[in-house]
């Protein structure tokens, strides 16, 4: 079975990462310091919003005054970025069609900083601070521009807090390190053959960003139903999908301390009949698999997590008999609003 462009993009996520961390951009400031500005304002859309995720927790849990508001909110809500706004924009591209429509809407941030893969975008051109990328070229959905997104944003992070960022070695290892594709391929298959299947991923904290992006390039990827859930937000209606057919995909932590909610939630799926993939580190004996992502940095972690959603894709695309990641009816770059 020849191997596709998405799988080779996957392959060469840990080069894309090293060209990140060999970067001029890896190193220098990558903003300016935060106390001048009224409000910090997080936008992109799709998997660039969602590697967001983290660097806002990581803002509003030391006290500074900071949104995660997807772009298309943010066109419709103009007025929360003003002349003392550090508007920081997220998009892989520089041109989906939301951040042009909002570059073209006349909003005036103090300051707006781009985290893009394209240093000659329309973002990148009208931005005060490029934080480049340097993933390299893509075949089909988010990859190593997903990863290095992530990198990116830790060094921001760290640059806005002052602290240090977390070493992208790490991550470089756990994308060399990851031995778990194997072990998706029956996941895949149960869930095909399954009466009534649903896929669902669910991450607290931080690994919401991980589900948010797993139920986002399992649509684009491997054209089933799938949805990523962050926290509790399965247990408001969604749980109502548990039982026979329903696989879960469990994004936490390394340390099974910080997983206590996952874990219960994990239990009660397990006991009402679904399937349970264990991306975390739980004490969960009758979860399917269990994949505990690496005891290193927030970056590795949610890199492992991503890994596990690409794999898990690939492998249900292949059980389907179709081409992982080729798009059907969409593209890489969304233009369209």
């Amino acid at each position: 079975m020849s191997t596709t462009g998405f799988e080779h993009d996957i392959a060469d996520q840990a080069d894309a990462l090293r060209a990140f961390a060999a970067s001029t951009t890896a190193r220098e400031p990558a903003a300016p310091p935060a106390p001048p500005y009224e409000r910090i304002v997080l936008t992109g859309m799709g998997s660039s919003h969602f590697a967001a995720l983290p660097t806002w927790r990581r803002l509003v849990e030391h006290g500074l005054p900071a949104w995660w508001v997807d772009a298309g909110q943010l066109l419709d809500a103009p007025h929360l970025v003003n002349d003392k706004t550090l508007l920081i924009a997220t998009s892989q591209s520089g041109a989906s069609g939301e951040i042009v429509a909002l570059l073209e809407s006349g909003v005036r941030p103090a300051s707006l900083t781009a985290i893009t893969n394209d240093e000659t975008s329309p973002l990148a051109k009208a931005a005060h601070r490029v934080i480049a990328l340097h993933s390299g070229s893509e075949a089909t959905v988010s990859t190593k521009s997903y990863i290095n997104t992530l990198a990116a944003h830790d060094r921001l992070a760290a640059t806005l807090l002052h602290q240090p960022g977390d070493e992208i070695s790490a991550a470089i290892a756990a994308l060399e390190q990851f031995d778990g594709a194997d072990a998706l391929a029956p996941i895949a298959a149960g869930l095909l053959h399954a009466d009534n299947p649903r896929l669902a991923y669910i991450g607290f904290g931080d690994h919401g960003a991980t589900a948010l992006y797993a139920g986002l390039i399992t649509k684009e990827g491997a054209k089933i139903p799938a949805e990523g859930y962050v926290g509790g937000q399965f247990r408001h209606g969604p749980f109502e999908l548990a039982g026979p057919g329903l696989t879960a995909v469990l994004h936490g932590a390394a340390d099974p301390a910080a997983n206590r909610q996952l874990a219960r939630i994990g239990a009660d799926l397990l006991a009402a009949g679904s399937t349970v993939v264990a991306a975390a580190g739980l004490d969960l004996p009758g979860a399917t698999v269990h994949l505990p992502p690496p005891d290193a940095g927030l970056t590795a972690q949610l890199t492992h997590g991503a890994l596990v959603a690409q794999h898990l894709t690939v492998a249900i695309a292949r059980a389907r008999g179709i081409t992982p990641g080729a798009f059907a009816y969409g593209s890489k770059i969304t233009t369209a609003l």
